[in-house]
């Protein structure tokens, strides 16, 4: 395939989206105080402000994947940033939190449409010499965007930007919307999907229950005390995506477009690669406790509590490029050595927690906060690099909603867990609490650092040529 001229201007497009999307998923935190005072709102609703858009996120990931590979990646993403945008604005004119609520979820919809197809983009038009820089700036996405949402949330809330107050938190994506819509109008080429069956309607709504029935508890359980049907929702997903892989299986088999095909998850490096992102992603959600820490604890300002994690982001830029230069080459031996920085990091904040209670600041925190971006950028990336090295291109969009998913099934699972230890333990005083839930924190990464022997030995093997979905004989299962 000839490449496309623009490919580096339109990934900058494609990188802004993700950057929007993790901005989105965090900035509204430390508005919800302000929130609360002008809407009179309840606890369970200023829940489900922030938890509304991570659920309409992880319940379209996949199936926004899936649309891409048949309707095009280009169309997707336009799509996917238009309902974002549009929402965005109808948040920042919310009269009620009802109708806030609604446009938080529409915005994690958008997300969920336009998120999978970055992915796609760079498996599409990257070769392999260009592909591990691509997904560099690609897996720095995540990490920086999740850091500069406290932050950017925090300036624009007391800044009071044109008496907006915490409404600039939302209209403040209606230029960067625009400007990543006539981007990808002016850059993104406009290749055909690879799939040309009908949706796979019954696959839809099958997987569509499943992750609703193990996001909703997880978003929601921690708020309502963890009630026995929390537990029931959960474990009805067994049974239920169970039917699903059942269900794509036959659909496989009759020559038909399953949403997600069978044989994907039965590649090594996708496969191991999401169980050991999974527990990552789960583990660096301790980020949520250490925010309360500073915040409730010790009387930091919101600003105050980002700006002392602000230097990880330098942390992040390092590991990224690290992971460029060395995964390809070391392979698992690099991402197990990442994740045991980000170990290391967080063991080390633990102590100082300890040590220091009261009288902990920002500059003892320099060092293990750097450490914490260098592991969690280092390692993101050559998970990222991992899972997407053996994809056929008319998978790609179903492989990049996997992916992501695994990435909002690790956070709300890291929110849920550390919320639920942390305010457990909370009687004891915030230096337990936040203590306790740390050694948690350690414990999932050492996992991690375990399930690393899972995954490939060497440099990911690079994808042969394949036949794109419309060539393949018919009853022949991907």
């Amino acid at each position: 395939m000839r490449k496309h001229q623009l490919r580096w201007w339109a990934l900058a497009v494609a990188i802004l989206a993700v950057l929007v999307d993790m901005v989105d998923n965090q900035i509204v935190v430390v508005a919800l105080p302000t929130i609360q005072r002008q809407l009179g709102t309840g606890e369970a609703e200023l829940q489900w402000i922030s938890a509304g858009y991570a659920l309409g996120f992880a319940l379209t990931l996949i199936t926004g994947g899936r649309l891409g590979d048949r309707y095009g990646i280009k169309r997707l993403f336009l799509l996917g940033m238009t309902v974002f945008t549009v929402a965005s604005l109808t948040a920042g004119l919310a009269p009620n939190v009802a109708v806030l609520i609604a446009a938080r979820v529409v915005q994690g919809i958008g997300s969920g449409l336009m998120v999978p197809q970055v992915l796609s983009f760079i498996h599409a038009e990257f070769d392999e010499a260009e592909r591990p820089k691509a997904m560099t700036y690609y897996a720095a996405a995540f990490p920086v965007g999740g850091m500069a949402g406290p932050l950017l949330g925090g300036v624009l809330t007391q800044a009071d930007v044109f008496g907006l107050g915490w409404r600039s938190i939302f209209l403040v994506n209606l230029p960067v919307g625009l400007v990543a819509l006539a981007g990808a109008l002016l850059a993104m080429p406009a290749r055909p999907g690879f799939v040309r069956h009908r949706m796979d309607l019954g696959g839809l709504v099958l997987l569509t229950l499943g992750l609703f029935a193990i996001f909703y508890p997880l978003v929601q359980g921690r708020e309502l005390g963890w009630p026995v049907w929390t537990i029931g929702l959960m474990l009805a997903a067994i049974p239920v995506l169970g039917l699903f892989a059942y269900q794509q299986r036959v659909l496989a088999r009759r020559g038909g477009e399953p949403l997600m095909p069978p044989g994907l998850l039965r590649r090594r490096s996708l496969a191991s690669a999401q169980v050991v992102m999974l527990c990552v992603n789960t583990a660096v959600g301790v980020f949520f406790v250490l925010t309360l820490h500073l915040q409730l604890g010790l009387g930091y300002t919101p600003i105050e509590a980002a700006l002392t994690f602000l230097p990880a982001t330098l942390g992040i830029v390092a590991g990224n490029v690290l992971a460029m230069r060395l995964a390809p080459r070391l392979g698992r031996l690099f991402t197990a050595a990442a994740v045991a920085v980000l170990l290391v990091s967080l063991a080390a904040i633990a102590l100082l927690v300890v040590w220091l209670s009261g009288a902990l600041n920002a500059w003892v925190l320099l060092v293990p906060a750097v450490g914490f971006g260098l592991g969690m950028g280092a390692t993101l990336n050559a998970l990222f690099a991992t899972s997407m090295s053996d994809v056929r291109p008319d998978q790609a969009g179903a492989t990049s909603g996997v992916v992501n998913t695994t990435v909002q099934l690790g956070t709300a699972t890291g929110i849920a867990l550390f919320g639920t230890v942390f305010f457990a333990r909370l009687p004891g005083g915030f230096t337990s609490a936040t203590a306790g839930t740390l050694v948690v924190s350690v414990g999932v990464l050492v996992l991690a650092l375990v399930l690393t022997a899972a995954l490939p030995r060497g440099a990911p093997p690079a994808p042969g040529p394949q036949a794109p979905a419309t060539e393949r004989p018919k009853g022949v299962s991907p």
